[in-house]
């Protein structure tokens, strides 16, 4: 046996070895096994992606210079259509920004930008916990990176007030939900922080998790906690609650043409096609009418915590909760018993969370019924 073969015996062994699931989407329902099971692993937040009234609303509305399934080119070449531009300004328009980008995927925004933007005299201090897209962004930067303790604001404080005259520039990087235990940053803490040396700090917010569900139009926990002008990085997608593909950053404009200039995952890929930018305007411009659906989600996520009771599990602060088990095989065994019971929930094990953390991850998405909840929490229980 070679070494890969090995290391996927070891990986067997562990409980640890990932395989492609074979099921069908209907719904909020996902079928594989023989079973059929109430998803809570999907990130479709929402349940707009589920929504086939609001598809055929999209198709009826959608103009035949936007119905393209490929953009064909880079942005840079042939790939900028009039589609894309009328979302970037839209989203500004939300945020009330001078300019947004948008990217390819949540993955090629976090693993471009930070490499763009930094040098050898910049520092970036990333919580412990961010997303392995912007582990590798920092990876390929050239900035010197420390990873604080996870939400750990006063390490953080400390560190800029060790390495302030160090540097010329500081970039703190964050999420805003985090996407494995669900709790929630405090972003204002964080712009307190940044307040210390305004013209060197920056501040870098993934709202990858929040955008959609979060805040009064469901732009995210900056709009929720009110400072969204003060984060000069405010960085989402579209794959998760907004139902769609591709991502965006809302900056100043003078770093948008910078990105433009000097990102090579934007520089050096193919551009969303027109039609799914299409798809994102259309249900960016109806996000603050899902007021309802945003309530029925926290309502139905402070239930499933309450019902954790005072477990690790919750230390969520959000629509998305863990249920820790510790060691992989007991996180297999777990979500395999709740599956049987209708229940489709998957278990994360290392390296996506740390060694003796495995757990399972309730998704929960906002066409879920209370009855179908109801089932849930007996069956915990």
């Amino acid at each position: 046996m070679d070494r890969y073969g090995q290391e996927l015996q070891r990986l067997l062994e562990k409980g640890d070895l990932r395989t492609l699931p074979d099921v069908r989407h209907e719904g909020k329902w996902i079928v594989g096994g023989g079973r059929r099971m109430l998803n809570l692993s999907s990130n479709d937040y929402l349940g707009l992606a589920a929504d086939k009234e609001l598809r055929r609303e999209f198709m009826e509305t959608l103009d035949e210079e936007d119905f393209l399934f490929s953009s064909s080119s880079s942005r840079l070449l042939t790939g900028n259509f009039d589609i894309c531009t009328r979302l970037e300004d839209k989203l500004a328009g939300l945020f009330r920004a001078e300019s947004a980008l948008v990217f390819s995927s949540g993955y090629h925004m976090n693993a471009g930008i930070l490499p763009a933007i930094s040098d050898s005299h910049t520092l970036i201090l990333a919580d412990k916990l961010v997303h392995a897209s912007l582990i590798d962004g920092i990876r390929l930067s050239p900035a010197h990176a420390i990873r604080y303790r996870h939400q750990d604001y006063g390490q953080l404080e400390s560190l800029v007030d060790k390495y302030r005259k160090e540097y010329e520039r500081i970039v703190i990087v964050t999420e805003s939900v985090f996407s494995m235990d669900g709790d929630v940053t405090d972003l204002r803490r964080l712009v307190s922080i940044k307040r210390l040396s305004p013209q060197q700090i920056l501040l870098y917010v993934d709202e990858a998790h929040a955008i959609g569900v979060r805040g009064r139009n469901g732009l995210g926990i900056a709009e929720e906690q009110g400072c969204v002008p003060e984060v000069d990085f405010l960085c989402g997608t579209f794959g998760k609650a907004m139902a769609s593909v591709g991502a965006y950053v809302v900056c100043r404009r003078e770093l948008r043409d910078y990105l433009v200039n000097k990102m090579r995952t934007l520089i050096f890929t193919t551009a969303l096609p027109p039609v799914n930018l299409a798809w994102t305007c259309f249900l960016l411009e109806r996000l603050p009418q899902w007021k309802g659906l945003r309530m029925h989600l926290d309502d139905m996520a402070a239930r499933l915590r309450n019902c954790l009771g005072g477990g690790e599990g919750c230390v969520s602060g959000s629509h998305i909760i863990p249920l820790i088990e510790g060691e992989s095989g007991k996180a297999v065994l777990k979500a395999e018993e709740l599956r049987r019971k209708g229940f489709y929930v998957l278990p994360v094990r290392p390296p996506t969370v740390p060694e003796g953390t495995s757990r399972l991850r309730f998704s929960l998405r906002a066409d879920i019924a209370d009855e179908e909840l109801d089932a849930l929490i007996t069956c915990l229980k």
